[in-house]
């Protein structure tokens, strides 16, 4: 029987595209995939809705919106269902400049009346699950802390469940609104995970996920002791095997895979979209990191980065890279040898 916990990939802005979902689908086949933040204007007046395209072995997948309008945000919703999303997020997280002049993520914070208006125009025009994605505060110069404060979340969190939210994933962090840039914002406010355990004593029916800094099995399990799920940001696009571990954790202890066929399902579906007219770098880009620290794992990545062959679209240089690669994991010795002949 699976746990009822929930292992999730974050939204990652350039990174976790489809091509990156279908990759960490590979290694896990039951955590949850998002995709990257896509704006309400994307959508609706750039008409940029290949933005929600995926892969049918994505699923369980969620779209993550970025926008503060309850009534785009709710057709929005509305679009997402219909393309066979199983989950709507609202970003109220994402500190960057770009996005504070959008008055969306992080700062919307400041205004949970606001944010609990979104979830309930979009509930209204759809029917799967509408979560939210938020920090644990906000920090801007001259503001005394006043959106910093376990109060002020405690407000928050119970103004968006009263909505009806019924799941939160929170990034036990505050956001520094001016001063820091998105990068620093993952590593200088200090983690509060405290505050976050704090929230789901307050709140046991509210399904909380917990994000930030989560990088290996054992920060996990003894998370998974009182959150009801994790969020894994930068450890599952650079260690997509943690992804792998997770799975036989949490989900299924008789649970193998081997980077053979998983390089091979990839050069699979790299071939098919070349095809259709996309470039190869947009497809080979995920692979760089999936061996990191393994021997090999520096000539693996010169060869899917030789500009030369990526320019003419040749795919083959996926197998060649992984022949560079020295498996370490008795599992894939079996495999290694046979994969290379494939090709």
């Amino acid at each position: 029987m699976k746990s009822n916990k929930l292992v999730c990939v974050a939204p990652m802005m350039a990174w976790t595209d489809r091509h990156c979902r279908y990759l960490h689908r590979q290694y896990s086949p039951s955590a949850l995939l998002f995709t990257e933040m896509v704006t309400t204007g994307a959508l609706l007046y750039g008409k940029q809705t290949h933005l929600l395209d995926h892969d049918h072995c994505e699923h369980p997948v969620a779209v993550q919106l970025g926008g503060n309008d309850p009534a785009a945000l709710a057709e929005c919703a509305a679009m997402a269902e219909e393309r066979g999303f199983d989950e709507v997020n609202i970003n109220v997280g994402c500190p960057s400049d770009r996005v504070q002049k959008g008055t969306f993520g992080a700062c919307l914070m400041r205004e949970p009346e606001l944010v609990a208006s979104c979830v309930k125009a979009m509930q209204a025009q759809c029917s799967i699950p509408i979560t939210v994605k938020c920090r644990t505060g906000i920090q801007t110069k001259g503001d005394n802390n006043e959106f910093a404060t376990m109060e002020f979340l405690q407000k928050f969190i119970g103004e968006i469940a009263g909505a009806g939210c019924k799941r939160v994933y929170l990034h036990a962090r505050v956001a520094v609104l001016g001063g820091l840039s998105p990068a620093q914002n993952r590593e200088i406010p200090p983690l509060t995970m405290d505050k976050a355990k704090t929230i789901k004593e307050l709140h046991p029916s509210l399904e909380l996920i917990v994000n930030g800094g989560i990088t290996n099995l054992e920060q996990t399990e003894e998370l998974l002791q009182w959150a009801d799920g994790v969020m894994i940001g930068r450890a599952a696009y650079h260690n997509p095997t943690f992804l792998s571990q997770l799975e036989q954790k949490i989900y299924d202890p008789d649970f193998t895979y081997s980077e053979e066929e998983i390089l091979t399902s990839y050069q699979d579906y790299a071939q098919s979209f070349l095809q259709n007219g996309d470039r190869l770098h947009s497809l080979t880009k995920h692979l760089l990191h999936c061996f990191n620290g393994r021997p090999g794992a520096r000539r693996f990545r010169q060869i899917l980065s030789d500009q030369t062959r990526l320019k003419d679209n040749d795919s083959s240089l996926i197998a060649e890279a992984f022949n560079q690669v020295n498996p370490t994991n008795s599992q894939e010795d079996t495999y290694a040898k046979q994969f290379t002949q494939a090709f």
